[in-house]
C-alpha cells in the first residue's frame, strides 16, 4: 500500500461515494427518515437527505452530544468505546453508532415503521462498509463538502 498522499480528485471521488452509501443506507433502511455522519469533533461530514443546513447541523449537535455522554458514562464505569446509543422517545428514536475512529452515524427513525433490530444491523453493515474508508484527509474532505452539496 502507498504512503502517498491521496490527491484531491481522489478525496473529492471518496467523498462523494461515502455521501451516496449514506444516502442510500437512509432510502433502504426502513424506518429511518434521516441520517447524518458526524466527525469526532462534533461536525457535519455527510447528510443522507438536501434539507436546510440548519437543521442537519442541529442534528449534528444532537449527535454529539449523545456520543458525548455515552463517552463520560463509558469512562466513569470502564464500558469501552461506543457501541450505540438509542433514544426512545414517543414518536420514534435517535440512534447513535460508530462507524470509525474518526466518525459517528446518527439517525432519525418514525415509530411506526421502525424495527430497531433491523435498524441496528444496518447500521452495523453501514459502519463495517463505510467506516473502513474514513481517513482523516477523507473526514476532512467531507466536512469542507458538506455545505456545497446542499447548494448545487
Amino acid at each position: 500500500m502507498s504512503s502517498e498522499k491521496p490527491e484531491p480528485t481522489d478525496l473529492r471521488t471518496a467523498a462523494a461515494d461515502f455521501t451516496w452509501l449514506l444516502e442510500r443506507f437512509a432510502a433502504d433502511t426502513a424506518g429511518v427518515s434521516d441520517a447524518i455522519a458526524v466527525s469526532s469533533d462534533g461536525l457535519l461530514i455527510a447528510t443522507s437527505r438536501q434539507c436546510e443546513q440548519a437543521d442537519s447541523e442541529r442534528l449534528a449537535a444532537i449527535v454529539a452530544g449523545l456520543t458525548s455522554l455515552a463517552a463520560g458514562a463509558s469512562g466513569n464505569y470502564g464500558l469501552g468505546a461506543l457501541n450505540k446509543v438509542i433514544l426512545d422517545l414517543e414518536h420514534g428514536h435517535v440512534l447513535v453508532s460508530a462507524i470509525g475512529a474518526g466518525a459517528v452515524l446518527g439517525i432519525v427513525t418514525s415509530s411506526e415503521a421502525a424495527k430497531l433490530g433491523n435498524i441496528a444491523y444496518a447500521m452495523t453493515l453501514f459502519a463495517k462498509r463505510a467506516g473502513a474508508a474514513l481517513t482523516p484527509q477523507l473526514v476532512l474532505e467531507l466536512k469542507n463538502s458538506v455545505g456545497t452539496a446542499s447548494a448545487r
